[in-house]
């Protein structure tokens, strides 16, 4: 097909989650939203939203914010999005997962991970069903699909035949607006705000069970009378692993603005996820001085390389041992975080936007 030049793009995103509360997507989202304001490239971004949040971060007049109320939030992306897009001149259509079949050139959809298919248990039945059973085509439409590691990308390939030669890896980079703190206000911080006194270890993420925080607690409790450290688990509440563990500090969700403090106040970083896309609480423990234990879980050994002490084994008494390793050996720790800021550094919205930009290009020129 004969390549046409268009110089002015009008690029319709799906920016529902850029606004939403803190989690991986939103981060991402408003990350590469961020990044592209900083592109100087001739283009207008129109950001669409039901009665969510608009984007969190500051954009010039390029962005266009374009509210459109729908029935349900399924026939908003598969109907009300497509359709007014279209009627607004746009020649890119950018989405996460879900695809509309109306979408028949200019496609581009973000792929975060296919855990769904790597790990159907770790869903409950609805949702693995849908997304077994749409995300596929949607693939498959895409003009270009945007995933956050090569490892996905793999494992797109491995699930969705045809599917990793569309693929282009944007990576995720430090949650913008995240300012590492010192040690010392982020101890006073937590203590104040959260009344944890006591020396601790940090896990993050929603509670689901992909996201293995049994692993955490269980090495924990192995270790809990031989450490002054307890563990805290801060993240919203899922389904799976909501059992109490003696010693650990539940925090529920936590406002952004607290989030520095409780990485730069911890001891070590623990994120023992079966299955991810990217990880960025690793990049948000680098940036604050917390040495990370995480496992070998798809994508941590291709986003921590020597970043982190990536433990391949997934009983609790290896990981009990690893932690009490780490702990007891300061110079070990402060490896860690010198490889942290240095790999931190390899991670950057702008070049990230740099990357989507040129799949944005391609995507109108197919």
């Amino acid at each position: 097909m004969k390549l046409v030049f268009m110089s002015h793009l009008t690029i319709a995103i799906d920016a529902r989650l850029a606004g939403s509360a803190n989690t991986g997507d939103t981060s991402h989202w408003s990350g590469l939203l961020w990044g592209l304001n900083q592109l100087d490239v001739d283009a207008t971004f129109l950001l669409f939203l039901n009665n969510e949040s608009p984007p969190k971060v500051s954009l010039d007049n390029r962005f266009k914010i374009v509210r459109i109320g729908a029935r349900s939030s399924r026939y908003w992306s598969l109907v009300t999005f497509p359709f007014a897009a279209r009627r607004m001149g746009a020649q890119v259509f950018h989405t996460q997962y879900n695809l509309s079949p109306l979408i028949r050139r200019g496609g581009v959809t973000t792929i975060h991970d296919v855990s769904f298919f790597a790990g159907p248990e770790w869903f409950q039945p609805k949702d693995r069903f849908f997304m077994q059973k749409f995300i596929p085509g949607a693939v498959r439409r895409a003009e270009r699909v945007v995933v956050v590691s090569q490892t996905t990308a793999d494992e797109i390939e491995k699930y969705i035949p045809g599917g990793g030669s569309k693929c282009q890896v944007v990576y995720n980079a430090l949650t913008v607006g995240f300012e590492p703190v010192s040690r010392e206000t982020a101890k006073e911080r937590v203590r104040d705000e959260l009344g944890i006194n006591d020396p601790y270890m940090l896990t993050v993420g929603t509670r689901w069970p992909r996201k293995n925080m049994k692993l955490a607690t269980s090495a924990f409790q192995l270790l809990s009378s031989r450490i002054p450290q307890r563990l805290v688990i801060t993240g919203k509440p899922g389904w799976g692993e909501e059992e109490e563990m003696a010693g650990c500090i539940r925090t529920g969700y936590v406002d952004d603005s607290l989030m520095p403090s409780l990485y730069a106040a911890a001891d070590l970083y623990l994120a023992p996820s079966l299955y991810e896309g990217f990880g960025i609480p690793l990049l948000e423990a680098w940036a604050s001085d917390c040495p990370v234990l995480c496992s070998s879980g798809p994508p941590f050994p291709e986003v921590a390389q020597d970043a982190a002490w990536v433990e391949p084994s997934w009983e609790a008494t290896d990981w009990a041992r690893s932690i009490e390793t780490l702990l007891g050996d300061s110079g070990k720790l402060e490896e860690l975080r010198k490889n942290g800021h240095r790999r931190l550094a390899d991670f950057d919205w702008k070049e990230s936007a740099r990357v989507l930009w040129s799949v944005y290009q391609d995507a109108a020129q197919l």
